[in-house]
């Protein structure tokens, strides 16, 4: 995710970042300014504007297309809040279960309090890589409930530490350390995790419908491809930027629209994971090791 002082219009305003748009649309841009140039030059050197166009038609299209628009824009941007939502969930949940069972046990149990710390804190490293549709078992700490070998070969890695905890959690009630009410405050948070992990997931696994994104697309395409025709008598060879201009903008919708769907990916606006898990586990380090 890209920090910024969003007050400095200057450097916002002539800044280029590696995931600016006109740098992803420069090839269709090139594209769209040669076509129009050709129909430019058609009309007003060979036929010499003797077909007299109207722009009636894409300005009543132009509103029609401006409020597909805002709804794409605002379905990606609440499924990217929604994402944040439930990470910062995850950061209270996480943190709500250190400090309860930095309570129940005791403070002379380190080798107990440490394997709590250690499998919590690995939660959100492993539930972000498995939001990327990767794994990264160098980011986990080892402990001797969850060698990282196994953990290597699971499909779900997340799962696999949830369940790791609750059989700690298990062993607790177990040996009494902790009795059946204080396990029923417990259960509140780590149930918690699953449920944010699968929300997630829900996100991740549902994009927009295939048929919309598909349609839009190509009223985007049809509406800027046909502009030229329509505003070569008015505008002449400035056509070409205004045509230029109009499909930078609608294109760069779409494209952030995208982007921003699936926010938990490595694109410059996605959701900053990597640093709350890094958060997440610096606070439990804070919690467990308290004196």
């Amino acid at each position: 995710m890209v920090n910024y002082n969003p007050k400095d219009w200057f450097k916002l305003i002539f800044s280029v970042q590696k995931s600016d748009t006109i740098r992803m649309l420069m090839p269709a841009i090139t594209g769209i300014a040669l076509f129009s140039f050709a129909v430019c030059f058609i009309e007003i050197e060979v036929f010499e504007l003797k077909y007299k166009s109207t722009t009636l038609v894409h300005s009543l299209l132009g509103f029609v297309i401006s409020m597909l628009l805002v709804f794409r824009t605002n379905t990606a941007y609440e499924r990217w809040w929604e994402g944040r939502k439930l990470w910062g969930s995850l950061i209270n949940n996480t943190r709500n279960l250190a400090i309860k069972l930095n309570a129940y046990i005791a403070a002379d149990d380190h080798e107990t309090r440490e394997r709590f710390r250690i499998l919590i804190s690995n939660y959100p490293f492993a539930l972000k890589e498995h939001l990327r549709n990767s794994k990264k078992i160098e980011e986990l700490e080892e402990t001797s409930v969850l060698p990282l070998n196994n953990l290597a070969k699971s499909n779900h890695i997340p799962n696999h530490i949830a369940a790791t905890i609750f059989s700690e959690l298990h062993q607790l009630c177990e040996k009494k350390i902790i009795n059946d009410d204080k396990m029923i405050v417990l259960n509140a948070e780590f149930s918690s995790l699953t449920d944010i992990t699968g929300a997630c997931e829900r996100i991740k696994n549902t994009p927009i419908p295939y048929s919309y994104s598909m349609f839009l697309k190509k009223f985007i395409f049809i509406y800027v491809i046909t502009m030229p025709f329509g505003f070569v008598t008015d505008f002449k060879y400035w056509t070409i930027l205004v045509v230029i201009f109009v499909f930078y903008v609608l294109a760069s919708l779409e494209l952030i629209a995208e982007e921003i769907e699936d926010p938990f990916g490595r694109d410059a606006n996605d959701l900053p994971t990597d640093d709350i898990a890094g958060r997440i586990k610096s606070n439990l380090k804070e919690i467990f090791n308290r004196p």
